[in-house]
């Protein structure tokens, strides 16, 4: 599904179709909410409190990344002028996210967005289809098939171009780490010279976040696993890093005037990430 036009006005509420089931709870509506968006229903809501107040420093680290999201989009889009993206495990297309923050610097951005939830893609769907864009696309396809992402990609995208590969927070669902790493590098197989990688995920350096963490997965559907910072840095292996390279979130090009208090990074700086460009 693609979508014409350009605008970034604000983004409307949805309501719930047949097909979109609002008694279970959805992580892409969940973190909408974290984030203070409007899409969401009761189930994301109440769960998503309850996960707040149970792992301390969760909505620094929803927030962390979305900011970093930001600054890195921005970044390939006004000062290397990438004009396209390929968000894959992207959740919901909401305000903040990568169209949004591409087309404010470049309204002929192309973005394809990539879930492999069917609900989170009915309703991105319905998302994507309220507003006016400047070619956006939303298709549900698995980052463990990298074949699949790269076929609905090219509905969109011409990857014969260079393409920004935004993998955000998502290679930890990825619980084997040569399996990773194998994603990462068939997709950017597939891209052209002067393409980048955006990618970051949660380091286990904090021992307060491993035990949250490894109490969460064992109740979550989804399971999210650790990786150290040599782990998460090997992503980008091959690839001439952005400066300051695979850093804590907080230090990458952080905005003029400073974003965080010393005890907010001090908090998040188990969030490790950065940016590469392929050759």
């Amino acid at each position: 599904m693609t979508t014409q036009g350009a605008s970034h006005a604000p983004h409307p509420t949805i309501e719930p179709t047949a097909e979109i089931d609002t008694t279970l709870r959805s992580q892409a509506r969940t973190w909408n909410h974290w984030l203070g968006g409007m899409h969401s229903f009761a189930v994301d809501r109440e769960a998503g409190n309850k996960f707040a107040v149970t792992y301390p420093g969760l909505l620094e680290r929803v927030r962390t990344t979305r900011h970093f999201l930001g600054r890195t989009v921005r970044y390939l889009a006004r000062d290397v002028g990438i004009r396209q993206f390929l968000d894959v495990g992207s959740g919901l297309p909401t305000a903040g996210n990568t169209h949004e923050i591409a087309q404010q610097v470049a309204p002929g951005s192309r973005v394809v967005y990539a879930d492999n939830d069917p609900q989170t893609v009915l309703y991105a769907r319905q998302l994507l289809g309220s507003i006016p864009a400047g070619a956006v696309s939303y298709h549900e396809a698995s980052l463990h098939e990298p074949e699949a992402v790269l076929a609905a990609a090219k509905e969109t995208l011409d990857l014969s171009r260079p393409v920004a590969l935004v993998l955000s927070g998502i290679l930890g669902h990825v619980p084997d780490d040569d399996e990773a790493r194998a994603i990462v590098r068939e997709l950017l197989a597939a891209l052209p010279s002067g393409s980048y990688l955006m990618s970051h995920d949660i380091c286990d350096t904090e021992a307060d976040w491993r035990d949250i963490q490894s109490r969460h997965n064992r109740i979550a559907p989804l399971a999210y696993h650790l990786r150290s910072p040599a782990q998460i840095a090997g992503f980008f292996e091959g690839l001439e890093l952005v400066e300051p390279g695979v850093v804590a979130l907080t230090s990458w090009r952080p905005d003029p005037g400073g974003r965080y208090s010393p005890e907010w990074a001090a908090l998040v700086a188990d969030l490790v990430g950065g940016v590469g460009r392929k050759s």
